[in-house]
């Protein structure tokens, strides 16, 4: 069944303006239901899947949307390449249990005029922030229309964007937006590669690099819980093996504060390494912490 237009066939509801999932939305709140959301790009793999199967244990009901966001894309970034796989997306959350798919075009999210943008503050400025610019405003700002339409009660986000999460965390309790933000842990492939839509670029051979990010953030993070290491000294160390593995460039290899991603300086408290490299043409991102 579809409110809006849909694929026929497919159990799960499909919504494109923004009436029909307030409708949905408001009736399922009036029987005393609870809502959650799974925002995503699509090109849905098993870690969203895993977000959904999160969300339909905490709530009694789900909605998920797929949206690719021009504004948190720069102008020579693969906003226009980036997978669109509609039909097996819904597929996927039709197994899944997912209640309501939320499947707007761009015009219907930034509409003619539309001029308001959230800015992300502290959280979002390092890392990702000082790569992308103006990439955090842009999640920043459709995660509140997000919220804002569909009023879940919490949103599932995975940790393999740990930077996102902590923004979009932030910006829900500062603007008082009633969602309880739910961190799901990164899946990974057997080898250690963070499950992404982007892995779909990887060549064969660039496949077969990959995993050297996992690995070393994971004798990184060892060493440092043990003290064996200084910070400094393990992020040069990283970076040299990352480089020597394949990868074209680092853009960061940070280890950071896990609330406010400050520069951690010592070894043995708790910490996060965070990481974005390329590898041919994909940029991967991926994180672990530090026990």
């Amino acid at each position: 069944m579809s409110i809006g237009s849909g694929i026929p066939g497919l159990g799960i509801e499909v919504a494109r303006v923004p009436e029909a999932v307030r409708r949905r939305v408001d009736a399922w709140r009036a029987a005393g239901e609870t809502v959650a959301l799974v925002p995503t790009m699509g090109a849905l793999h098993e870690g969203h899947r895993t977000l959904v199967r999160a969300a339909r244990a905490g709530a009694d009901r789900v909605v998920v949307s797929i949206f690719v966001n021009p504004r948190q894309f720069a102008p020579n970034e693969d906003f226009a390449t980036y997978p669109r796989t509609e039909n097996a997306d819904l597929e996927a959350l039709t197994e899944e249990g997912a209640d309501l798919a939320w499947v707007p075009a761009p015009d219907v999210v930034y509409p003619p005029g539309f001029e308001t943008t959230v800015k992300a503050g502290s959280l979002g400025r390092p890392m990702e922030g000082a790569h992308r610019t103006g990439f955090f405003d842009g999640v920043a700002t459709v995660v509140a229309k997000l919220f804002a339409l569909i009023r879940p009660h919490r949103a599932y986000f995975g940790e393999k964007d740990f930077q996102q999460l902590l923004v979009v965390t932030r910006m829900a309790l500062d603007l008082d937006l009633g969602v309880e933000v739910m961190p799901v842990p990164t899946v990974r492939e057997a080898d250690g590669l963070a499950l992404s839509s982007r892995n779909v670029y990887l060549s064969p051979e660039d496949r077969a690099v990959a995993p050297v990010l996992y690995r070393t953030m994971t004798r990184m993070a060892a060493r440092l819980a043990d003290g064996a290491s200084a910070p400094e000294a393990e992020i040069a160390w990283g970076r040299e093996r990352i480089l020597e593995a394949g990868f074209a460039e680092v853009d960061y290899l940070d280890i950071r504060d896990p609330r406010t991603l400050e520069p951690v300086t010592r070894a043995g408290v708790p910490a996060r390494i965070l990481v974005a490299a390329r590898l041919g043409t994909v940029r991967l991102i991926d994180n672990l912490p530090v026990a």
